[in-house]
């Protein structure tokens, strides 16, 4: 058995982290090289995650929603499994994932796009403490991005001038 770790690719200089968005693979399933296994997001970009070589995926470490950093294992492949996987494989598989349970938990909050912000719009948002509810994301299922942070921060409240003139 010839297994292969799928692993996050080299990300941007100024990247530091990105998002597992969705996986259009299962375990059990066959791929074949160059085939699209997952779209990881970064502040900048979305990424189509190939397959490293033609297998079955046997086991799905992150999630979708999982947050990564580049060489991050995230699945493994068998080059030499044919898609008619065993049930035992496929039972013993998922046991790692299970072991993570706050990140499958997580996917379902992800449904609503626009409840999510990316890494460096959170980070910008907790340091001005504000809420992700208060900026309006213009990234992909409307997701907050550090730009729809930043140009939230740059436009005066309306709220501000008001309370000044009632004074």
């Amino acid at each position: 058995m010839a297994q292969i770790e799928v692993k996050v690719p080299q990300l941007s200089e100024s990247v530091a982290e990105a998002t597992l968005l969705q996986w259009h693979k299962k375990v059990g399933e066959a791929v074949a090289r160059d085939e699209n296994l997952i779209d990881v997001e970064t502040d900048k970009v979305v990424l189509e995650l190939p397959a490293p070589e033609a297998g079955v995926i046997t086991q799905i470490i992150k999630a979708d929603g999982s947050t990564v950093v580049a060489g991050e294992i995230i699945a493994i492949l068998d080059t030499d499994a044919s898609a008619q996987v065993s049930p035992l494989e496929v039972k013993a598989a998922p046991a790692p994932q299970s072991t993570n349970e706050p990140t499958p938990v997580a996917a379902p909050e992800l449904a609503n796009k626009s409840d999510v912000a990316m890494p460096a719009a959170a980070k910008i948002l907790a340091d001005n403490n504000m809420s992700i509810s208060q900026v309006s994301g213009t990234g992909k299922d409307g997701r907050v991005t550090k730009g729809d942070v930043l140009a939230s921060l740059a436009t005066p409240k309306a709220v501000a001038p008001a309370a000044g003139a009632a004074k």
